[in-house]
């Protein structure tokens, strides 16, 4: 099935002068629960449902507070999750407080193969 798409047009942030360009913008289609994964995965597999659903809700419950003691947690080919911090700046070292960070961030960096079956996806535009 392909990514859909519509056109959006936006200005140049760096130059407000420059004329407007047109970019393609992702659509949903949908939502897929944890359960309709299990499924899936059970269905290409000889893991059963139940099965599938107990690991990845171990999967759920670890993986923050792996994130949270600084770990990157590596998912083999699948990718990994990360942290990043946006926080305010200070104008010395010494003047900088832990007060400044304002969130945590998880992202996600696919793996290799992820990466290589997301670049075939296929595309089609919808709307105007």
């Amino acid at each position: 099935m392909p990514i859909e798409y519509s056109l959006v047009q936006r200005a140049n942030p760096s130059d407000a002068k420059a004329p407007k360009k047109f970019y393609a913008t992702a659509k949903s289609t949908g939502d897929t629960t944890v359960r309709a994964l299990a499924k899936r995965i059970s269905d290409i597999s000889t893991v059963s449902t139940v099965d599938v659903m107990a690991v990845l809700e171990a999967l759920f419950q670890t993986l923050p507070g792996e994130l949270a003691e600084g770990h990157i947690v590596r998912l083999g080919d699948f990718g990994s999750f990360f942290t990043t911090l946006k926080s305010g700046g200070a104008d010395s070292e010494k003047e900088f407080t832990v007060g400044l960070i304002g969130a945590v961030t998880v992202k996600f960096r696919p793996g290799k193969l992820f990466a290589q079956a997301m670049q075939a996806a296929e595309f089609k535009r919808v709307g105007k």
